[in-house]
């Protein structure tokens, strides 16, 4: 991260974070390589990293370094289905109510796994 006093707060942030990204070519996400919240229970695999002594979200600390607060009735919904993506932009993260969250994660459960070479 830089170290020069005149980089931002908000640019600091972004290096950190981006410095641990790796950018899918095919899907556009930033996938986060550091640490998630595990593999068990309802909020895991989601990125989590260390700011200020706390351990944060990544997701919503990008979000939040780009666009703003989240509101406190509004959730950040991950269009692009992977928990790991911390892309901030395009149809990758969109601020959402609880219930539209859930309607879309509903509808991704339902759906029919993408075709591949081998189906």
């Amino acid at each position: 991260m830089d170290g020069n006093p005149m980089t931002s707060r908000r640019d600091r942030i972004r290096d950190k974070i981006m410095s641990r990204v790796e950018i899918d070519e095919t899907t556009g996400c930033y996938i986060w390589q550091g640490p998630t919240s595990g593999d068990k229970g309802r909020g895991r695999d989601y990125p989590r990293m260390s700011l200020d002594g706390q351990t944060v979200a990544v997701h919503i600390v990008m979000w939040t370094n780009e666009h703003g607060y989240v509101p406190g009735k509004k959730q950040l919904d991950h269009i692009c289905r992977n928990r790991r993506c911390v892309r901030p932009d395009g149809p990758h993260l969109e601020m959402v109510t609880h219930r539209e969250n859930m309607k879309r994660r509903d509808k991704a459960r339902k759906a029919p796994p993408p075709k591949t070479e081998e189906n």
